[in-house]
């Protein structure tokens, strides 16, 4: 390709044929670069590509890095920074600019930083620090929630927010440390050693949960999270460890040796306070499994009550069966409805006290209302039922009354009984001069036989 180009000194080409031509020379020569430099003159137009200058002390060359390739780093490169750019030298023909396309940019320094981290990383979990079967298990509910983070950071406001708005019941006690530099290791140590003096001087109200989290940024950035010591720290530390240090693609070595790994600060705040976000879930599913089964209960009840029916044979012995059935029925009713309202009082009691170690006085307000208005309103239906109940067997009790045998003596008949006090259903059971008696509507008269027919 050079030597076509050199050689064709009496060809006429146009300025894009030209360009074009260099441009491919210099592809194919320059497809796989790795250079040094310094970024200026840094631009960010709305397509999400970036251009730029990579200067240093000899030279400067304009670049490129397209969208895709930018969505893939984890820092925000800036002016004045220092960078291994790889890529292809290629050149731009509509200007007959010479441009390096990047690939793919590291911080200088960085790629001895990940060596490094990649080391211990080997190191610790030949130990077994990063162990799954020994990860503690995060408290449920945490009663008491530590955080380590500088006070001035924006994840510390997030991480509040977070966790006033899901569990407001929360208690937060803040353990500042520095999160960035060469000293912020040993701060971070000295905070975990904080808390546990605090829980040796405050038994009823230790931390029993610990968050220690920082914002994103470059890997020097996140370095201090990295040392070999904090990890062993937070290996031997009794309490629950959630780290929630930079972004979703930051990975650290606490990340590893904590008891839980969050993808960012707010993350950590949502896992801790999952159990609290979610009891109000559990509450109304208690709710609904009580009324459900008291539907149950009637529903059986009023089965029973269909198969009595069905069984209807002597009018005034059914109807005494039926008073005793609906007595049996309300007993049991009020003994199963009470022995329900019990065990739920007891549950929810159970969640109160629970709760109370938190001081949760205003939810648990709001629940015992909403069940004192559900027993009230469960007790109005049971009354409604048996009111309808009675109205029923008053009916029937009506209905027995009108075929009964007394009904018909109120229509003038009598019943005739001999001396043996037998009903008389033929003039052959009585004798000529026996006295019998007559049972009428009211009262009995008694008369003698003086003529059979």
């Amino acid at each position: 390709m050079c030597a076509d180009i050199v050689n064709q000194e009496e060809e006429i080409i146009s300025v894009g044929q030209l360009n074009m031509r260099a441009k491919r020379l210099l592809e194919q020569q320059f497809s796989k670069v790795s250079v040094l430099g310094e970024i200026s003159n840094l631009a960010r137009p709305s397509s999400g590509h970036i251009y730029f200058t990579l200067k240093d002390e000899d030279g400067a060359i304009r670049c490129a890095m397209f969208r895709n390739q930018l969505l893939r780093l984890n820092f925000e490169p800036s002016n004045g920074d220092q960078f291994i750019l790889k890529g292809q030298v290629s050149l731009y023909a509509a200007r007959g600019d010479y441009q390096l396309i990047v690939s793919s940019m590291q911080p200088v320094g960085s790629g001895d930083l990940m060596h490094q981290f990649e080391e211990l990383k080997k190191k610790l979990d030949a130990e077994g620090l990063f162990a799954q079967d020994i990860k503690k298990n995060i408290p449920e509910p945490p009663l008491h929630i530590g955080i380590i983070t500088s006070e001035s950071t924006a994840a510390l406001q997030d991480v509040l927010t977070t966790i006033k708005r899901r569990a407001p019941i929360s208690q937060v006690t803040i353990i500042p440390a520095t999160v960035q530099g060469d000293a912020a290791p040993k701060t971070i140590i000295s905070a975990l050693r904080n808390i546990l003096d605090f829980n040796d001087k405050n038994l009823d109200n230790s931390i029993d949960t610990v968050i220690m989290c920082r914002g994103g940024g470059s890997i020097e950035d996140l370095w201090a999270f990295n040392n070999e010591s904090l990890a062993r720290e937070i290996f031997d530390f009794p309490l629950p460890v959630i780290s929630g240090v930079g972004h979703e693609i930051d990975f650290t070595i606490a990340d590893f040796v904590s008891d839980l790994r969050a993808p960012t600060p707010t993350a950590a705040a949502e896992l801790v306070t999952q159990f609290h976000f979610q009891l109000n879930d559990q509450l109304e599913a208690c709710k609904i499994q009580l009324a459900q089964s008291i539907k149950m209960i009637v529903k059986d009840k009023e089965q029973d009550i269909a198969m009595l029916s069905t069984n209807l044979k002597n009018p005034l012995a059914l109807l005494r069966e039926k008073f005793q059935a609906l007595d049996g029925f309300e007993i049991r009713l009020s003994q199963s409805v009470k022995n329900r309202v019990s065990i739920t009082k007891q549950q929810l009691l159970g969640f109160q006290n629970h709760l109370q170690q938190s001081n949760p006085l205003k939810l648990i307000d709001r629940q015992r209302v909403d069940i004192l208005n559900q027993f009230q309103g469960m007790g109005v239906q049971i009354r409604n039922k048996l009111k309808n109940y009675f109205l029923v067997l008053e009916r029937v009790e009506t209905n027995l009354n009108a075929v009964s045998p007394l009904a018909v003596l109120d229509r003038g008949y009598a019943i005739i009984l001999n001396k043996s006090g037998k009903a008389v259903r033929s003039s052959k059971d009585v004798d000529l001069g026996e006295t019998i008696s007559a049972r009428l509507a009211e009262g009995i008269i008694a008369a003698n036989v003086t003529e059979k027919k």
